[in-house]
């Protein structure tokens, strides 16, 4: 079941995933009981940038991102489930927010709290009304400031039934509607869209789009889409080398990717 931030998230991630123009190395491994990340990005100016980071458990607080950055900024995110179907977790990047995610039954609600400057408070609230079907909110407050009280709110809907998924959200203080379609034709064909639908214009095509992985000599998924601006972007997306470690302990490989980015 789905939290309300994922609720129209097929669609989304099927015209937006492994869609890049940059260069990137992500290298991972495991030293003992810590797994370590270290990722490499090339500017378009030629300059490398990197920044190391690891994910362990101890004691039952899990670790879930320690990262260090080039810049000498770090990131830290923690998690730790004091009870059953309730999930306590920290992350301080820029800022620091603790937050809280409470499953209960077919209900999943979330809440985070500006805990560096006691600014902002944000809750959602995601419910299974029948199978396949979610509705839910989300509600953002500003605590201080002069623009203190309440300064977003939007609702969503979701539902699928066999190959088809479809979700309509709400934007902007109701001012707009995003809405969502994602179609599996078949196991090698999805096809996706995303419209924007307002007062100022009925009908706006964010981007359409597909993926098709069944190409020959198992070369990889080729995705492809075309956006509101007319650009035509694609990718390809192939398992260049299995990974020989598993984090999780499940004893599956995980997969490594390479990404190819045309823009017209």
């Amino acid at each position: 079941m789905p939290i309300f931030a994922d609720i129209a998230k097929g669609p989304s991630d099927l015209l937006t995933n492994d869609y890049t123009s940059s260069i990137s190395l992500k290298c991972k491994s495991k030293a003992g009981p810590v797994a370590v990340t270290i990722e490499t990005d090339r500017s378009s100016a030629g300059a490398l940038t990197s920044k190391i980071g690891g994910k362990f458990s101890y004691a039952g607080l899990n670790f879930d991102k320690v990262q260090h950055k080039a810049d000498g900024s770090s990131v830290l995110e923690t998690s730790l489930v004091p009870c059953k179907g309730c999930k306590m977790t920290f992350k301080a990047n820029k800022g620091a927010d603790l937050g809280v995610e409470y499953t209960a039954g077919s209900t999943i609600t979330t809440g985070s709290l500006d805990v560096l400057n006691m600014s902002k408070f944000s809750t959602s609230t995601c419910i299974g009304v029948a199978p396949g079907a979610f509705v839910g909110g989300d509600l953002s407050y500003n605590l201080s400031g002069d623009k203190s009280g309440l300064s977003s709110y939007n609702v969503g809907a979701s539902y699928s039934t066999g190959p088809l998924f479809a979700s309509v959200t709400s934007a902007s203080k109701f001012s707009q509607f995003n809405v969502g379609v994602l179609y599996k034709v078949n196991n090698d064909i999805s096809l996706a869209s995303n419209t924007t639908h307002s007062s100022s214009k009925a009908c706006n095509l964010v981007a359409i789009g597909g993926s098709y992985s069944g190409l020959a000599g198992s070369v990889g998924t080729l995705k492809a889409k075309v956006g509101s601006n007319g650009v035509t972007s694609a990718c390809l997306v192939k398992e260049v080398a299995p990974k020989d470690w598993d984090y999780a302990g499940t004893g599956k490989n995980r997969w490594a990717c390479a990404f190819i980015g045309v823009a017209t």
